[in-house]
């Protein structure tokens, strides 16, 4: 008699191959069948005309703070994760001495909008090393496996000092850093990560630590890497020195014979740029490297407003004035004629994301419920008031008052450079690349793209009408055993006998996204962006059931991935 037996369902396996229909059985922690299951089981879970997948495998995350107090790490626990890997971009907790904590907190909330509040309180901070970090996340209880990068800005501030985040480091300073990586790959970190792009600044405005650290300092960090088998160097860049950052990469994946996956995104001022990008890492390729352009499944994009981080009119004085009142005095305020005029009637003050936000107006969409993350450009804000004759700060200021001031717009600044997503399905199905940047956890007041994998199977395997959709065995791939085979998670992402009894159970014919809300459910009442899914029949981890019909059961097998995982003997 088997553990749990999942019947009937259209298993698509993760391997990329076509779906077919079969039965699933479980044992332990592990699947012990895939086909007709004969026999009787101690638990059944009904699937026929249902799907049956592995569980998602989300490379990048931010919950490095998060992970030591929310056993669900949601919301990526809601869409069927039962991996994530944290610590990318360069920025985490360790190692930290007590002296680097507020400064630590101060980069992550500018590089990754999460309440530093919210960490301050959250974090027990039982921890200076990297080993020790990964003990205290091994301690918290959860839902999913968590796996931790080690963090360049954490590791420069460790070993230079807070003070200086991009002073050049000596030979020595280069080597002890090495040495840490080494002991924190010894103690289970599964890779390294840095951050070469001017975006990502620390609270202050300062340019993240490590932004212009010098390739000897990236490589040795590398190499430190690749002392211990399969692990992972990722970067965020913005590649405006493309030799150089294909070199030293390529540097780094032939000396430590390691992988090196950077961030491809497309930009409006060079919408085929992304292509030389991926290009030249194929390129690299075929000369020994081993580089992995990593791709995103939606446009990297901003909620936008009265509640979000910031907005259009977040910088009139007019605005300013009531700002600070509880949301539903503030939009009783917002919405009297005096005050209305009052903002609408102010000069915009330029500066930082205000500026950006209005000079993408035209870029800027009513998200709607269910939310569509591909809408024409007849409908921006841009648009809309071209077509009622009124101006765009008319237009959008009553947008923003819709569902009692909770509404949000939505603007794609990346990958979205024609209004459709075409270049993304391109990059999708490029055989070189790898999906990723999502950032659960990360963006809390602006973003909310954790819940990228019902999104992949929602549009690209159902519902997109403005383009070409994707196979739903190419959409579970993409996210199952693609993205385990870069960590070197070779127990999971595929449904085998003898693979990790990580499965998603999925009513795909009703799955559904919400629209984005607000929340302020982080430690110190923190704020963040969340997104439910709905059409999950079940998420069984590691033969748990975790959730059932999108809600948690209070199971919580998941634990710290201390470095790559073997592929079993049965698979």
């Amino acid at each position: 008699m088997h553990e749990l037996v999942i019947r009937g369902g259209t298993v698509v396996d993760g391997s990329g191959r076509a779906p077919f229909v079969a039965d699933v059985a479980v044992d332990g922690s592990l699947i012990t069948a895939v086909g007709q299951v004969d026999g009787g089981a101690r638990r059944v879970v009904e699937a026929e005309g249902m799907l049956v997948t592995p569980g998602w495998v989300d490379i990048h995350t931010h919950y490095d703070g998060q992970a030591t107090w929310d056993p669900e790490v949601s919301p990526s626990g809601w869409h069927g994760v039962t991996t994530v890997v944290m610590g990318n971009c360069g920025v985490g907790f360790a190692p930290a001495r007590a002296a680097d904590r507020p400064w630590l907190i101060g980069l992550m909330e500018g590089v990754e909008d999460i309440p530093g509040t919210a960490l301050a309180e959250g974090m027990t901070w039982n921890w200076e090393t990297f080993g020790e970090y990964l003990d205290e996340v091994a301690r918290t209880e959860r839902v999913l496996d968590v796996a931790a990068m080690v963090p360049h800005g954490a590791l420069r501030a460790y070993v230079l000092g807070e003070g200086r985040a991009n002073d050049t480091a000596t030979a020595e300073e280069i080597a002890e850093m090495a040495a840490i990586v080494r002991e924190a790959v010894h103690d289970g970190a599964i890779g390294a990560s840095t951050t070469r792009t001017i975006l990502h600044r620390d609270k202050d405005g300062e340019l993240a630590a490590g932004t212009t650290a010098a390739a000897e300092e990236l490589i040795a960090i590398g190499e430190a890497l690749g002392k211990a088998g399969h692990r992972v160097f990722s970067v965020a860049s913005d590649m405006w020195d493309l030799d150089h950052e294909v070199a030293w990469m390529s540097e780094i994946s032939r000396r430590a014979g390691v992988p090196v996956t950077y961030g491809v995104l497309q930009a409006d001022f060079a919408p085929e740029l992304w292509r030389e990008w991926i290009d030249r890492g194929v390129a690299a390729n075929r000369r020994g490297a081993w580089l992995v352009p990593q791709v995103a499944g939606k446009p990297t994009s901003l909620m936008v407003g009265f509640q979000s981080t910031t907005h259009p009119f977040a910088h009139h004085r007019a605005y300013q004035a009531v700002a600070g009142l509880p949301l539903p005095e503030r939009v009783a305020e917002l919405r009297k004629p005096e005050v209305r005029a009052a903002i609408l009637g102010e000069e915009p003050r330029p500066g930082g994301f205000v500026e950006l936000l209005r000079a993408n107006l035209h870029k800027l969409f009513p998200l709607g419920d269910p939310p569509d993350y591909e809408p024409p450009r007849d409908r921006s804000v841009t648009a809309l008031a071209e077509a009622q004759g009124r101006s765009t700060d008319e237009v959008l200021y009553d947008l923003m008052l819709q569902r009692d001031g909770t509404e949000l717009l939505y603007l794609p600044l990346l990958d979205y450079a024609d209004c459709n997503l075409d270049a993304v399905r391109e990059m999708l199905v490029h055989p070189a690349t790898v999906l990723g940047l999502g950032d659960g956890g990360a963006h809390c007041g602006v973003l909310c793209d954790a819940s990228l994998p019902t999104f992949m199977l929602t549009h690209w395997a159902r519902d997109r009408s403005r383009g070409e959709q994707l196979p739903v065995e190419t959409v579970v791939h993409l996210q199952t055993r693609r993205t385990a085979d870069l960590y070197g998670f070779g127990d999971r992402g595929l449904l085998a006998p003898g693979c990790l009894a990580d499965v998603n159970v999925i009513d795909h014919a009703a799955l559904r996204l919400d629209a984005p809300e607000m929340v302020y459910d982080l430690p110190a009442s923190g704020k963040r962006l969340i997104q439910r899914a709905h059409g999950y029949v079940a998420t069984v981890k590691s033969g748990c059931v975790v959730r059932e019909h999108d809600e948690a059961t209070g199971e919580r097998p998941g634990h710290l991935l201390r470095g790559p995982q073997p592929q079993p003997v049965l698979a």
